[in-house]
């Protein structure tokens, strides 16, 4: 499994945690910066994980902020991405049951480092079961995307 990872100025530290736990448990990444603390647009680094993961160059995605509300809102403009922001382990794992979420957003000043480690862990070793509801709910979701771009 490939990660996509990204972060803002505000996500930069939660990010280099995230990036030592994906080496220690053998999960290859390509991280998409930002690459230090200066002042920077989230934006510009939710949009290329969301792209890298639609496009399929990545199986899942990782997007970090200050709160994670304004990634993860830009992470969701990209179409095909299902985008959670999450605060604990419980939601993690119901974003990837219930919604087959593939991006991550976590909001650094929100969570501390081992919750969001635990969060990260959780999201990446929950599996979609496909039951027919969720699947149902998800297609649903998918044809708002396409109306919407029409």
């Amino acid at each position: 499994m490939r990660i996509a990872l990204g972060s803002d100025h505000g996500g930069y530290g939660l990010k280099q945690e995230v990036m030592k736990y994906l080496e220690e448990k053998g999960f290859a990444y390509e991280d998409f910066g930002c690459t230090d603390t200066k002042s920077c647009d989230y934006p510009e680094f939710g949009s290329a994980v969301a792209k890298a993961v639609a496009a399929g160059e990545c199986d899942k995605g990782i997007v970090i902020c200050t709160t994670g509300i304004g990634i993860s809102i830009t992470a969701n403009k990209i179409k095909g991405i299902r985008c959670a922001l999450c605060s604990d382990t419980v939601s993690a794992r119901l974003t990837r049951e219930h919604n087959n979420a593939n991006v991550l957003a976590l909001g650094a000043g929100i969570v501390g480092t081992n919750l969001a480690l635990g969060i990260v862990d959780t999201f990446l070793h929950t599996d979609f079961p496909g039951e027919e509801k969720h699947c149902r709910r998800v297609a649903a979701i998918e044809a708002l995307e396409a109306e919407t771009m029409k």
